[in-house]
């Protein structure tokens, strides 16, 4: 996997992780307005969603999608952080139809709306279920610097 992997798509970093450590080779930080290209990539470039999860930090949500490939060796992951306040991200669920019952899951334990997922209906919870159980109270949030060790930058706007 080389540095031009995701060339055309707006970054906000790129970096090379420390696959011993993290398991992963890559990670990319989008925005959510790229989300979907991105994930047109990894499909055009024969990568398998492995799973979609979600970290609830001082700075909003973290949704990370993580990718791997059966022939090609690297795990590569999407981070795009949003706002607590409204939390939605665009679904992926027409590009890999397995983010369909992550997103929902998603949904059901954070409250993140994934726009365009034809189908948010409570998948674990009960249907009449007004609580997202793995939201955090403020006083238990954590910034991500925190909770990640950043790898080796390959690109990053500004800031």
């Amino acid at each position: 996997m080389n540095d031009t992997f995701f060339q055309g798509i707006p970054l906000l970093s790129l970096e090379r992780l420390d696959h011993q450590k993290t398991g992963l080779t890559m990670c990319a930080w989008l925005a959510p307005e790229h989300l979907q290209e991105a994930a047109q990539r990894m499909l055009d470039k024969e990568f398998f969603l492995e799973d979609v999860s979600m970290l609830e930090t001082t700075e909003g949500f973290m949704a990370v999608y993580h990718f791997d490939h059966f022939t090609t060796p690297g795990r590569i992951a999407l981070r795009v952080v949003i706002g607590r306040e409204k939390p939605e991200l665009p679904s992926i669920a027409d590009i890999y139809q397995g983010a369909a019952w992550h997103e929902r899951e998603c949904h059901d334990f954070f409250g993140v709306s994934f726009a365009g997922h034809e189908n948010l209906l409570p998948l674990l919870l009960p249907a009449d279920a007004t609580e997202h159980p793995l939201r955090k109270e403020d006083n238990a949030l954590k910034p991500l610097a925190e909770l990640l060790e950043p790898g080796e930058i390959i690109s990053a706007v500004p800031d």
